[in-house]
């Protein structure tokens, strides 16, 4: 009898074991998931397309930093995305794509107050040359994924684009970077609950001074 209540014992440790990874596990990948959902709709609410499209680019295995650069393309060049998918998938860069639909670095260009650091040091400093010799930049695909990203995401969540080029310099990826431009991220929602820590308190201090000062005149009578 002892043995078996052992053996028991012995199954449940293991199964519980086994199964608290599963569960953080599955937590986990329910997080990306969402952030990587909210950045889909994001890009599906700037470019003016349904959902659907932007998961059928993504399903394409279109990295989710280069959505954006695909429905950029396709809109300036007046052509499905899919035609730009295509593109993109049987090997041409991005800056290939857009030469042959007669796009020139003038249109990746985000105006900013000062000369951003890496990653966008090199392609800025490109447009420092005088605008009459635009013509002669070429972009590689970082420098187009960024500085498509830097317009998206400053314009979508109207925040300055030094801002979304600081983050992009502390984050690994745009996904992260969307999360906190878009007020979702874990230092966002710290500032946050700090903020309303604030008010709490001086809405605790205001009650606390009404209080007393209703004490103090009933005191008077």
């Amino acid at each position: 009898m002892t043995i078996r209540v052992r053996l028991l014992s012995a199954l449940l440790v293991a199964s519980c074991a086994t199964l608290i990874p599963t569960t953080v596990d599955a937590q986990t990948a329910f997080s990306v998931s969402a952030n990587i959902g909210d950045f889909h709709l994001a890009v599906s609410n700037y470019y003016h397309v349904p959902e659907r499209e932007v998961i059928v680019v993504r399903d394409r295995r279109v990295r989710d930093e280069e959505i954006p650069v695909v429905f950029f393309v396709a809109q300036r060049a007046r052509v499905a995305p899919a035609t730009i998918v295509d593109l993109r998938l049987r090997g041409l860069s991005w800056w290939d794509i857009s030469v042959r639909y007669h796009l020139g670095a003038d249109v990746y260009y985000v105006p900013v107050s000062a000369s951003p650091g890496p990653p966008y040091g090199k392609a800025y400093g490109y447009y420092k040359k005088p605008r009459s010799q635009w013509k002669t930049i070429v972009l590689s695909d970082a420098d187009v994924v960024n500085l498509v990203e830097l317009r998206f995401l400053s314009e979508h969540y109207h925040v300055a684009p030094e801002r979304v080029i600081e983050l992009r310099g502390s984050h690994g990826n745009f996904v992260a970077v969307h999360q906190e431009v878009s007020g979702k991220g874990k230092g966002n929602a710290k500032k946050g609950d700090d903020n309303s820590q604030g008010n709490s308190s001086k809405g605790d201090d205001k009650k606390s001074s009404s209080s007393n000062g209703r004490g103090r005149g009933r005191g008077g009578l």
